[in-house]
Order: structure tokens, then C-alpha cells, then sequence
């Protein structure tokens, strides 16, 4: 189930809000300029190819592009069998920013995004069916837990793909991980 958290930065020991009501996440996400909503499920045979998943929701991908821009869309997979997931991981968990805006729709799996919007922490569960989109400039990062297992249609404006400026910012390694709260 999707989870919105929200924390206040002077007592990140609990949450001020939690939400699994899908709309009410929307709402408060749209409000801080941080794009969510769910895409319907598509059914994909298992072993289904990267390019059959991107197949399956090309007319959502379209979509998108066309109102935002994006030029390319690919297909990220990690399970806990990968080689490099601790690596992975790792590169992910400190605060970050984009030049352009981060679009995740979980086609499957679950992974923790962290919103850092003032002075508030909004973590987000993302699971199944959930599309987020990171505005461009927003300090953000993104835990996929110690056992990763999560696959994702990622789109980008830029052909480099995945561009991060690290912001030195120490949030993230103050706040709760996956362990704690995607349970």
C-alpha cells in the first residue's frame, strides 16, 4: 500500500502525518509541485523484456512526453540476487538534485522516495501502479531497501539519463530507511 509520511526537520523522530489514502497523497504532492498518480495495470507474462514493458504502457509514456517534454524512457530492474545492489543502494541514499524533472512509475515493486521541501521530509512509499515525478532543483533521494526488488519505467529530457548534483546535505542519514518504514 502507498504511504505518504511527513516530517517536520525539527523532530524527525516522528512522523506529523501519515496517509495511505491515494487521493489525499495526490493532493498534498500536487500542492508542493511533485506530480503523482497512478497508472492502470498492465498484464505483463513473467520474464517480460524491457521493451514488453515499455510496450505495455507506451501510451502513457506517450503521453507524458508529449505534455512534459521527455525524449527517451527506459526500464530499470533490481532484485535481490543483483550483484551490486549494496553499491547501488548506496548511490541513491545521499540528498540529490536534477536539472530536469526524476519520473519513476513502478510497474512493480516498492522503493522509498524522500522529498526535502523546506522545512518538511515527505517520504513516499511508491509501490505498484504509483508514477512519481521529482521537479526538477528538488533535494530529494531514494532508498531501495537492503533487498532490493523494484522494476521501473524511468524518463528523461536529457540523453545522458540519470544526471545528480549531490547537495552535501546530511538529511538523508538522519532520517528513518527502508528497514524502518517500508514494512
Amino acid at each position: 500500500m502507498t504511504v505518504l509520511r511527513i516530517y517536520d526537520l525539527n523532530d524527525k523522530s516522528q512522523p506529523e502525518k501519515i496517509t495511505d489514502d491515494s487521493a489525499e497523497i495526490a493532493t498534498i504532492l500536487n500542492e508542493k509541485g511533485v506530480r503523482f498518480e497512478h497508472w492502470p495495470t498492465r498484464a505483463l507474462a513473467a520474464g517480460a523484456t524491457a521493451e514488453d514493458v515499455l510496450e505495455a504502457y507506451a501510451d502513457e509514456i506517450k503521453r507524458l512526453q508529449a505534455e512534459c517534454g521527455f525524449s527517451t524512457a527506459d526500464v530499470v530492474s533490481l532484485t535481490p540476487l543483483h550483484p551490486d545492489k549494496a553499491a547501488m543502494r548506496q548511490k541513491f541514499l545521499s540528498e540529490h538534485c536534477h536539472v530536469e524533472d526524476e519520473v519513476r512509475f513502478f510497474v512493480g515493486g516498492q522503493g522509498l522516495f524522500y522529498l526535502h521541501l523546506h522545512d518538511k521530509v515527505y517520504v513516499v512509499l511508491c509501490q505498484q501502479n504509483d508514477l512519481i515525478s521529482v521537479p526538477d532543483g528538488t533535494p530529494h533521494w531514494f532508498d531501495m531497501g537492503p533487498e532490493p526488488d523494484f522494476t521501473c519505467i524511468r524518463l528523461f529530457s536529457n540523453p545522458d539519463g540519470w544526471v545528480a548534483e549531490f547537495t552535501g546535505n546530511k538529511i538523508a542519514d538522519e532520517m528513518p530507511r527502508y528497514e524502518q518504514l517500508a514494512v
